[in-house]
């Protein structure tokens, strides 16, 4: 580990200066940095930790949502009554990801800051774009079992990581964050996150200096909320796929849906074809051409071929589970 100064914040306003120096990076749980640092793959020069600012609170929104403070663990926001009871879709997804352990020091913002677990991006002697631009893609004539289908470019076809961020994406959640001279954004998931294109080494568009402040949740959405995470194994294993999805679909209406996809895209994939079609001539008699809108435009690369139609399956099966119409 090469050295590296510290400092512990004791405001946003301090934690948001002492960040846009160059080479500092903010510390939280500290869960995927610090591997990161052992492996010398990241090698700030300066760290400040915000563990300790008082964004640890889950309040309810004057239109009904919530607010969760960036710093609410992943384990806190699992049981909290008010996630479980109103987004249980967002309950589901944080607790099929990591161990007990993991979700006790894990942050609600330091989780959707996580960096991707592609192999090549962790062995410092292979080619990596995002590690290293310019340098070329590994995983693209690798080992790719794990890799996207969705959203990826010629530089890199690694996927996004959380669990969390998929459900979040579903439910419309928005980022507040505030820079180094107090000026504050709200971003949609999609927004924060970025596909790779030519600049994989990006993995979202915050300013050096902007601090993620709380993650709102509008209010619940109607209809049924599932998540489904298909892994190898049952515990702490990464998403081969998964799906969030709420669906209402009463009788003799357009059915409303909401659909996102984990474990095949370098950012959770709202899959809005899918959500487009599911509301255009009423209820579908098969939710499969849903399914089939959903996985538009996906392309494997060899040994992630079968996340195509694993995908397609996952996705029928939670559409007509959700809508009552029995698995297909």
């Amino acid at each position: 580990m090469k050295p590296f100064t510290y400092e512990r914040a004791e405001t946003v306003a301090q934690a948001a200066a002492a960040s846009s120096r160059p080479g500092a990076r903010l510390i939280a749980g500290g869960t995927n940095l610090l591997d990161l640092m052992k492996l010398e793959i990241e090698t700030p020069t300066h760290l400040v930790d915000i563990g300790r600012l008082p964004l640890k609170d889950i309040a309810e929104t004057a239109d009904g949502g919530l607010r969760i403070g960036s710093q609410v663990a992943n384990s806190d926001l699992a049981a909290d009554d008010r996630v479980r009871r109103a987004y249980p879709l967002l309950a589901q997804a944080l607790l099929a990801g990591a161990s007990g352990q993991l979700r006790n020091r894990a942050t609600t913002g330091g989780n959707l800051l996580q960096r991707t677990r592609c192999p090549y991006f962790y062995d410092t002697a292979r080619p990596c774009n995002k590690r290293l631009p310019g340098s070329g893609c590994s995983a693209l004539d690798g080992f790719n079992r794990m890799h996207a289908i969705l959203g990826t470019s010629d530089a890199c076809i690694a996927v996004h990581p959380s669990d969390m961020a998929v459900a979040m994406t579903a439910l419309d959640a928005r980022v507040e964050t505030v820079a180094a001279d107090g000026t504050t954004r709200s971003l949609g998931i999609p927004s924060l996150l970025r596909l790779p294109g030519d600049r994989p080494d990006l993995d979202h568009d915050l300013q050096p200096g902007e601090v993620i402040t709380a993650v709102t949740l509008p209010p619940a959405p109607p209809g049924r909320q599932i998540y489904r995470k298909v892994r190898d194994r049952a515990s702490y294993a990464f998403a081969l796929v998964s799906v969030a999805a709420i669906v209402d679909a009463p009788a003799g209406r357009p059915a409303a849906l909401r659909l996102a996809l984990g474990g095949v895209a370098p950012r959770p994939w709202r899959a809005t074809t899918a959500e487009r079609l599911a509301a255009a001539d009423g209820r579908p008699r098969n939710w499969q051409d849903v399914a089939e809108a959903a996985l538009t435009g996906a392309r494997g690369h060899g040994r992630n071929d079968f996340k195509l139609p694993l995908a397609r399956r996952t996705v029928a099966a939670v559409l007509n589970e959700a809508a009552g119409t029995g698995r297909a």
